[in-house]
């Protein structure tokens, strides 16, 4: 090849990896697939500062609430009528997991989105009114052995969702039968707490960063418990674990993104190339930081093992509870 050739071959091949480049990049967009307030709103707010503030995107990127079935019409509307938009990245938690291992996703599965980035974790929580009788989770307990229908627990999701599972698994562990839980369902964890606060339910079982970002700006309310192995560390660090107070329950919560089905292998790594070299800064760790979540960076093939895993053991789980599931296609 003739050198000037090379040069033109070589500027053609530059510029088409440009191309792709800004068209994921731009104009982008963060699907939250709830009301404003909750964990998705959390996740998309965190990496829309982290890719301006890194200077990885020159506009900001656009946040968008699509709530229904705690993520089952972001997931349908995405799969089926936007594929393959390069630039818009749509949030995902643990508890879109454990629906689509329950087949609340419709007919869709795991196998169905490009799984692109996790950004963080945080931990289940036992949220309380801040003038709630209630000082710990042991008092929380109590009342239910004696009388579980005078305790009403609420969350953003329905029965089998991740919040019911947090709820179900502290009273199993505190000897209690989960179907004799009083429970209520939201759209999402911003609705239950406002319920929490107007005392139309007693306990909250959310999320631990969550429920710390509706305290700083505000909320009144209390944690009494964090569902990890061992306290959390930051703003957490005084809120006692569940296992500290007799119940063994542990439930982390992946927070991450994924792309449509048929987003380009070149687009798809622009992005996954870009998380991952957001992740390793110090800028970012101390954003993830500010909004309570703790380390946890997967990107690429390594995400998608984890999700295919966490899917499995949920479809597991859903069955101990006497809840339907759908396997893989």
């Amino acid at each position: 090849m003739k050198p000037v050739t090379r040069l033109l071959a070589t500027a053609l091949s530059t510029l088409a990896l440009a191309a792709h480049a800004a068209g994921a990049l731009e104009k982008t967009e963060c699907i939250a697939p709830a009301k404003p307030g909750g964990g998705f709103d959390l996740t998309c707010k965190l990496v829309q500062s982290a890719l301006v503030e890194g200077k990885y995107i020159a506009d900001p990127m656009r946040v968008t609430y699509m709530p229904g079935g705690i993520g089952a019409v972001a997931y349908n509307t995405v799969v089926a009528q936007r594929p393959d938009s390069p630039n818009t990245l749509i949030a995902f938690s643990g508890g879109s997991l454990l629906n689509l291992a329950q087949g609340k996703f419709g007919r869709y599965t795991e196998n169905d989105v490009r799984w692109l980035a996790a950004i963080g974790t945080d931990y289940g929580a036992v949220v309380v009114a801040e003038n709630s009788p209630f000082k710990s989770l042991k008092d929380v307990m109590a009342a239910m052995k004696a009388d579980p229908t005078k305790v009403v627990l609420g969350a953003g999701g329905t029965v089998g969702s991740q919040d019911w599972m947090k709820a179900a698994l502290t009273a199993r562990a505190g000897g209690v039968n989960p179907k004799a839980m009083r429970y209520v369902a939201f759209e999402g964890g911003g609705e239950a707490l406002t319920a929490l606060q107007g005392g139309h339910i007693h306990v909250f079982t959310g999320d631990a960063a969550e429920a710390m970002q509706q305290i700083k700006a505000g909320a009144k309310v209390r944690l009494l418990a964090v569902m990890h192995d061992k306290r959390l560390a930051g703003d957490m660090a005084a809120i006692p674990t569940a296992s500290e107070q007799g119940f063994d329950v542990q439930w982390p919560i992946i927070r991450g993104f994924y792309l449509g089905p048929k987003v380009s292998d070149a687009d798809y790594k622009v992005w996954a190339d870009t998380f991952s070299k957001m992740m390793a800064t110090p800028a970012y760790n101390a954003l993830r930081a500010e909004r309570g979540l703790f380390p946890l960076a997967m990107t690429g093939p390594e995400l998608d093992a984890y999700v295919k895993k966490q899917v499995a053991g949920y479809r597991k789980l859903a069955d101990e509870f006497g809840l339907a599931t759908t396997p893989a296609k």
